[in-house]
């Protein structure tokens, strides 16, 4: 008797947990976009480990797909996933049919919030920013380059705040610098990434920043096999070697999580912004039982963007630019310096006297 009562207790202690289930949806891009999609699921996959809870995810091939493939997950999970921008009138029509479920939406904003339903957005023109002040003081040729997926608010606000970062440095130190811009207007497609960047690469541009989920795989290969052949070599030591011998490269810049490491030393950096912690606290609020509806915004301030370590290129960086844009990130946290994030505050941005403590 007294070893069935233990058994009995175990069961309700470990019930409850290996009964509560997270599904994701993915957006078109899928898992194994090594951006935007695989930065939500590693938040995801860790959340669940922490907490001994099932994970799965359900596979988006067209936008016909999410409302049936969030109904799905809805049916199953405790907790579903709606990730990325295009899943926005989906999720705001599934969700409240299902007001027993915890919704966590990923770079959306609904006009009403149900509440089951969490989503967060980021700001990531303050991570694009870095990324931008480090192009214009990196770029030899004075040519840089912007690959866009669909132009949808977030892959814009990516552009305003690299855009500004360029124009910072140039307007700072004297400089003249050309942005060239074009969009795949897809984001599973790599090839159209790789043709687009070969493009801006030919017309002079010698740093491209992608910010077209998948199809910035394309561009970081394009800048690989570009810098592989100026170099004579793909060596990490030898890229870096040939850089400081010369003062020549042709660089990629990662988006959404750190993409330094898919071509070491062609990846000059990468625009962050921290999906995966996004993810990872919404399963953990849901499981703990503190989920607090609404729209979460996260920043620099927030730790919620912010510049990759630069772990194999930093060192090509002058230590001069990196304070200064140390510096200019601790105004904007402060918000003494906003980064634009609409077309039309880019437009109206000027680069205010800015005198740096050193």
């Amino acid at each position: 008797m007294r070893r069935f009562l233990w058994v009995a207790v175990l069961l309700l202690l470990v019930l409850p947990v290996f009964g509560f289930k997270v599904i994701m949806v993915t957006d078109t891009g899928g898992l194994g976009d090594k951006s935007f999609n695989d930065g939500t699921w590693a938040g995801i996959q860790r959340a669940a480990e922490e907490l001994g809870i099932e994970s799965e995810f359900i596979q988006s091939y067209e936008q016909a797909d999410y409302i049936p493939n969030l109904t799905k997950a809805a049916q199953e999970a405790d907790v579903v996933f709606a990730v990325g921008f295009m899943m926005t009138d989906a999720l705001a029509k599934v969700a409240p049919q299902f007001p027993d479920t915890y919704f966590v939406g990923i770079d959306i904003v609904l006009d009403n919030y149900p509440p089951n339903v969490i989503t967060f957005v980021f700001k990531e023109q303050e991570s694009a920013f870095t990324v931008g002040y480090i192009a214009a003081a990196m770029t030899k040729t004075n040519i840089v380059g912007f690959v866009g997926g669909i132009p949808i608010p977030p892959v814009e606000r990516f552009r305003y705040g690299f855009e500004t970062g360029v124009k910072l440095y140039a307007d700072l130190h004297g400089k003249n610098i050309t942005i060239l811009r074009g969009y795949t207007n897809v984001f599973d497609d790599p090839k159209k990434g790789k043709d687009l960047a070969v493009s801006q690469f030919a017309q002079g541009a010698d740093i491209i920043f992608a910010a077209a989920g998948a199809c910035g795989n394309g561009v970081i290969e394009a800048a690989k096999e570009y810098f592989t052949s100026l170099a004579g070599t793909s060596d990490l030591a030898g890229l870096i070697d040939y850089y400081y011998k010369t003062g020549q490269a042709f660089f990629a810049i990662g988006v959404d999580v750190d993409q330094d490491y898919m071509a070491p030393g062609a990846v000059l950096c990468s625009s962050m912004k921290r999906i995966d912690n996004a993810a990872y606290y919404g399963v953990v609020w849901a499981f703990e039982g503190t989920f607090e509806s609404g729209l979460k915004v996260l920043g620099l301030k927030e730790d919620g963007v912010g510049l990759s370590p630069m772990k194999y290129t930093k060192g090509l960086v002058p230590n001069r630019v990196l304070a200064e844009l140390e510096y200019l990130s601790t105004l904007v946290k402060k918000g003494e310096l906003v980064i634009p994030d609409t077309q039309e505050a880019l437009d109206a941005f000027t680069t205010p006297p800015i005198e740096f403590p050193f």
